[in-house]
């Protein structure tokens, strides 16, 4: 009977640690973290942020699914998102499909620590070039990450999961990583600035 107690003790003080380790990355945001690139807040369907930002053409998309893995794709603009899906065709889809069959309810933007998008319009006009082709699929040696990488980069590689895709992205972009929730429509966001 202990040890059931002790298991939930220890889970939600591993919760209470990663609750506050996510309000102090997002207090301490306002300031350029110190150290080597790296990611420093990562997508969270329980704890997303309070601030929602616009993607702009070529940021880097991400979503859960099923609180195993992320999906990622490319900001097309006009809510279209260049994906990789599972059959291998290179596709735009709209955010709800994006989520679709996914665990996750919402679609996060790689940001700088000023919730800056990190985009690109070279990197959104070769995703919108690979649309309609296809690739040979696979989940961990050509998948969603591969491609998201080959966009940013030209660089074809694989690249087995979320994590090792974040470990390109810092220095790619040579900054700290935040995943910021995305809101499309700047009139009910309020203040979010798409520039």
């Amino acid at each position: 009977m202990a040890l059931p107690a002790l298991i939930v003790l220890a889970g939600a003080l591993a919760a209470i640690e990663y609750h506050d380790h996510r309000k102090s990355v997002q207090r301490q945001r306002h300031r350029r973290p110190d150290g080597p690139a790296g990611l420093a807040l990562a997508p969270s369907q329980w704890l997303p942020g309070q601030r929602r930002v616009v993607p702009k053409p070529g940021a880097v998309l991400a979503c859960h699914v099923f609180g195993v893995v992320e999906h990622t794709g490319i900001w097309l603009g006009e809510n279209a998102i260049a994906e990789l899906h599972g059959s291998g065709l290179v596709r735009a889809v709209s955010v709800n499909r994006f989520l679709a069959r996914r665990s996750g309810a919402t679609v996060f933007c790689l940001c700088d620590h000023q919730h800056q998008p990190l985009a690109s319009e070279s990197v959104a006009q070769r995703a919108a070039a690979a649309l309609f082709t296809y690739r040979d699929y696979h989940l961990t040696r050509n998948n969603c990450h591969r491609f998201v990488w080959h966009c940013l980069s030209g660089e074809d590689r694989a690249i087995t999961s979320f994590a090792a895709l974040n470990r390109l992205l810092a220095p790619h972009f040579g900054d700290h990583l935040y995943w910021d929730p995305v809101c499309l429509d700047q009139a009910v966001c309020g203040s979010v600035r798409s520039d």
